[in-house]
């Protein structure tokens, strides 16, 4: 991933609510909806739609200006606007605008679909005869897997959730099977060639999904699958400090830097397992990686190092967190972030977010729109997050 951080134009928020708000369809009669953040969401979303709109059939730009050779976005960027499309489509009274908007997004993600696989699963770029295809990664995969969770939890689309069940037969596929490793066991991050890491954001977000795939289905090897993933992280990746690290390599040296996303899947996956089981340590364990975390980045600028599309993932397993043990410090620090970056790194000209001197990227954009968008949230909507 790059990382680009930096401070843009600073704007106190403007009088953009009315306008945005009428674009949603909303009015001040949906109670519990926050609309100064459902405004902030939907003009942040607008201009992924003006500025990275790649020319087919929704596919994106990698950044803007793009200066990239190639024509079209990596799937792991798409994913998080594809999320940030159906965060807002949650946000009450969104409507059939914002519901079709979701469903553009998620009819893009086939361009980057391989059939011809065993197991199946979303290569990393566009596949032919529009791109060259690229490597499975196994966290891009859980990423879509759980939009299309959040999309069935939404709307009740079968579809959904069948391709959510193929992308964890994907998952389950890149375990390591070899006991002769170090911290054997584990989901690999990626099926290429050259990487070797099994990783925090491979095994936590595999046991979200999995834990989410036995809540509504109550097939138990979900749920098997969801712990062996969940144990394999607190066992390898756990540190002193109570947050995780980031990823074993075969040789057994652990990169030990502390992710934002990492803390969140992680959290989100003892929540989930807790609802899955009802095993009060789950929940113990989510609430220690929440308390840690939030001292560890405890302001918006120590955050600003994470970028905006770790730290969405982070907060919206918070708010996963929060439906299940109500805690006013996790949304206080989501919109202290959000404040923070509306009115120091926003362009209020473009409403483009810059956290470098170089191109805007479609991954950061995207993040701290599903941020806004989730605090338009009202907390009664929690428990359908993933």
């Amino acid at each position: 991933m790059r990382r680009k951080f930096g401070i843009s134009t600073r704007l106190a928020a403007g009088v953009l609510a009315a306008t945005v708000l009428g674009s949603l369809g909303m009015t001040t009669a949906d109670a519990g909806t926050d609309h100064s953040a459902a405004a902030r969401a939907r003009a942040s979303y607008d201009a992924i739609n003006k500025y990275f709109d790649a020319g087919k059939g929704g596919l994106l730009l990698e950044e803007y200006p793009n200066t990239q050779t190639n024509a079209y976005s990596y799937v792991w960027p798409y994913s998080q606007a594809a999320i940030a499309a159906e965060d807002l489509a949650g946000v009450p009274g969104a409507g059939r605008k914002g519901s079709a908007e979701a469903d553009r997004r998620i009819a893009a993600y086939e361009y980057y679909w391989n059939a011809g696989t065993t197991p199946t699963g979303y290569d990393s770029y566009v596949r032919p005869p529009n791109g060259q295809g690229g490597d499975k990664f196994y966290d891009d995969n859980e990423w879509i897997g759980l939009n299309l969770i959040q999309r069935y939890q939404r709307t009740g689309d079968r579809a959904a959730l069948a391709r959510a069940k193929d992308i964890f037969a994907l998952v389950v596929h890149g375990w390591d099977t070899d006991p002769s490793h170090p911290c054997a066991g584990g989901v690999y991050w990626t099926q290429a060639p050259w990487s070797q890491d099994r990783n925090t954001v491979s095994n936590g977000p595999g046991a979200e999904l999995g834990a989410h795939l036995y809540l509504l289905t109550r097939d138990r090897s979900y749920l098997t699958w969801a712990q062996r993933m969940y144990k394999w992280a607190q066992d390898c990746m756990l540190a002193p400090n109570g947050l995780y690290w980031d990823h074993i390599d075969l040789a057994g040296n652990v990169e030990k830097t502390q992710w934002s996303y990492n803390q969140g899947v992680m959290l989100g996956a003892g929540v989930l397992l807790f609802k899955a089981t009802g095993n009060p340590q789950y929940l113990r364990d989510a609430k220690s990686v929440a308390a840690a975390s939030l001292a560890f980045y405890n302001t918006p600028e120590i955050l600003a190092k994470q970028g905006a599309a770790f730290n969405s993932i982070w907060f919206k397993n918070l708010l996963i967190l929060d439906s299940v043990a109500p805690d006013p410090r996790y949304r206080k620090a989501m919109q202290s972030y959000a404040d923070y970056n509306w009115n120091t790194t926003r362009d209020p000209a473009t409403n483009l977010y810059n956290f470098g001197e170089g191109s805007v990227e479609l991954l950061q954009q995207s993040g701290i729109t599903q941020i806004h968008a989730l605090l338009a949230w009202p907390r009664s909507r929690y428990d359908l997050l993933a």
